[in-house]
């Protein structure tokens, strides 16, 4: 499916390749500042299986995480959009979940939207994502940052047949 999405990268006008975004991406990393404009114009008019393919050639191409270069060049706002935007939906709901989890409050209403508008792969694909990103389990980041009835309904909500992770 990579090569399918790789061939067909090319979107309307737009004549770029994957490839010819990852220099570009790369080139707004490069000296003082960051070319915030640049990168908005790249990533903010690709659809989300083309910043896919940017993500896998970005890695390919320079060995490093597309990701963590944003997380490292970008501040506050600005970078908390780009990432949101970047991510896929079950990375996007992890990444969320964990800024949830570190927020103090009795109702959370990001974990009860994602454990109650998900179906039962989104939230197994959510759980992965979380493990694989943060190492832990979101299961028992859950319970451990949430109290009384929130955290029994949370707790079975974010239950399903794969508990490994």
């Amino acid at each position: 499916m990579y090569e399918i999405l790789h061939q067909n990268f090319k979107n309307g006008d737009n004549s770029r390749t994957a490839s010819e975004d990852c220099e570009q991406l790369k080139k707004a990393f490069k000296g003082w500042g960051t070319n915030e404009d640049l990168i908005i114009s790249i990533l903010g008019h690709r659809n989300a299986a083309q910043r896919k393919v940017i993500r896998q050639t970005y890695a390919e191409a320079y060995g490093e995480d597309l990701l963590k270069e944003l997380e490292k060049e970008l501040t506050s706002d600005f970078e908390r959009s780009t990432l949101l935007w970047t991510l896929d939906p079950a990375e996007r709901d992890a990444f969320l979940a964990n800024e949830a989890t570190k927020k103090w409050t009795k109702s959370n209403q990001v974990l009860t939207e994602i454990a109650c508008s998900r179906s039962s792969l989104e939230r197994l694909l959510a759980r992965q994502a979380y493990h694989s990103r943060y190492k832990k389990s979101l299961k028992e980041d859950v319970a451990h940052h949430t109290t009384g009835d929130f955290r029994k309904v949370a707790r079975y909500q974010w239950r399903i047949q794969d508990s490994r992770v």
